[in-house]
């Protein structure tokens, strides 16, 4: 090897190394900034009571319910959807350009900046079907932003289940459906399981759409109430204290929140993944 290749691997070296340094100083600046300037300013009065002007006092535990309900809300639709159209698209469609066609849709459709959904969701659903600015308009407008992820993570675990296991079931007699269902969604429900909380992350960390379709209220409703009406998730709640009302101390305090709750989501969904691939290699 000559002298010239050599510097040539040793600068690559050198430069990838200095990009994964970069990245991780910046991650770790990012999150411990953010956990500094804001876990100070948790307080158990902040999470577990609702705003009151009169009483001249800040709760954010209204923005907590609605986070929770329009989780639950949009995956009790995504899942279905996502899940079912990708056991069709793997394993049941035959024409190959119309599966082309749709995972290519649902590639675009991953890129389409949230705001755009945003503003879908309110001429569709808050105008168009009548629900107004309500967390289900907003929930809607969700599952159509995580179908796409649902749909194509769900498609790449169908995939690495091997045929030879489908053709196993099938020359005990078993139906296409009944190898789907004990055969073919066992060996991968890893993968469905960690997609599907890869998009709780996303719905947690969204805004822009949900300015449009969910609002910015700070009621305290129940589950089936509080989907009919206007709420503010902890993201919404964040942009209104911080952009509207300058209450930085609270803003810090509902980001620390959002970023211990999206990486306890990342390592759930990093065990539930190594929980089943090492039951699967039992």
């Amino acid at each position: 090897m000559n002298r010239g290749r050599k510097c040539y691997i040793l600068g690559m070296k050198l430069l990838m190394w200095l990009s994964a340094g970069i990245t991780a100083a910046l991650t770790l600046f990012l999150l411990g900034y953010i956990l500094l300037k804001g876990i100070p300013y948790i307080t158990w009065e902040l999470l577990s009571t609702k705003p009151s002007y009169i009483a001249e006092r800040i709760g954010i535990l209204p923005d907590i319910l609605n986070t929770l309900y329009i989780i639950f809300a949009t995956l009790v639709f995504v899942i279905p959807l996502g899940v079912g159209a990708a056991i069709y698209l793997t394993e049941y469609a035959k024409n190959k350009r119309l599966v082309g066609m749709i995972e290519y849709a649902a590639e675009t459709l991953s890129g389409i900046p949230s705001i755009i959904y945003g503003l879908v969701g309110m001429l569709f659903f808050c105008t168009f079907l009548n629900l107004k600015t309500s967390l289900l308009a907003g929930a809607l407008t969700l599952v159509i932003m995580n179908l796409p992820t649902v749909m194509r993570t769900t498609q790449e675990s169908l995939k690495t289940v091997p045929q030879s296991y489908r053709e196993g079931a099938f020359g005990l007699g078993a139906g296409k459906w009944r190898v789907i269902r004990t055969v073919v969604l066992p060996g991968c429900v890893d993968g469905v399981i960690t997609g599907c909380i890869l998009s709780v992350g996303r719905i947690l960390g969204e805004s822009a759409a949900l300015l449009f379709t969910a609002g910015i209220a700070h009621d305290l409703y129940g589950l089936f109430e509080g989907l009919s009406n206007s709420g503010s998730t902890l993201t919404v709640a964040l942009y209104v204290y911080a952009k509207e009302q300058g209450e930085f101390e609270i803003a810090f305090a509902i980001a620390a929140i959002l970023m211990i709750l999206t990486l306890l989501i990342n390592l759930a969904a990093a065990l539930i993944s190594r929980y089943f691939k090492k039951r699967r290699s039992l």
